[in-house]
């Protein structure tokens, strides 16, 4: 067993994230009263705007396979656990994002890559909480 890698494992933290943190900084100035984790929502969205009915996710490009270069990025060992880990998330977040739109709410991801441009994720941020469709 590969105990660095379990080290790091344990690392990886589900809340409290730099990226989660980085947009609820962009989202202060334009809409503040979100909600954190809601449980009382699917896939417990990182940003809630209960009144807006609006879900915002964060997500890491390489847990949720994004296709940027980060997310394509494939461990060299283990590669079958990876791949079909991958895909389990993938799977979970389409399964999530369309029990959104039956309870007649909208979802937007956000991807980490997206931080390295804040002025376009902040348009992006207040079209969607405008109500436009900035949103999934």
């Amino acid at each position: 067993m590969n105990y660095d890698r379990s080290a790091v494992m344990r690392a990886v933290k589900s809340r409290g994230t730099g990226p989660e943190r980085a947009v609820c900084a962009l989202l202060r100035p334009i809409a503040p009263g979100y909600r954190l984790h809601r449980a009382d929502l699917p896939g417990k969205p990182d940003v809630a705007y209960g009144r807006r009915k609006l879900a915002i996710f964060v997500h890491g490009c390489f847990w949720h396979g994004h296709d940027c270069a980060r997310g394509a990025r494939m461990p060299k060992t283990n590669v079958a656990y990876w791949q079909a880990k991958i895909a389990r998330n993938r799977a979970r977040d389409a399964k999530t994002l369309a029990a959104y739109s039956t309870m007649g709410w909208r979802a937007l991801v956000v991807y980490e890559c997206e931080l390295k441009d804040k002025t376009a994720l902040a348009a992006r941020l207040a079209v969607a909480l405008a109500g436009g469709h900035g949103a999934l």
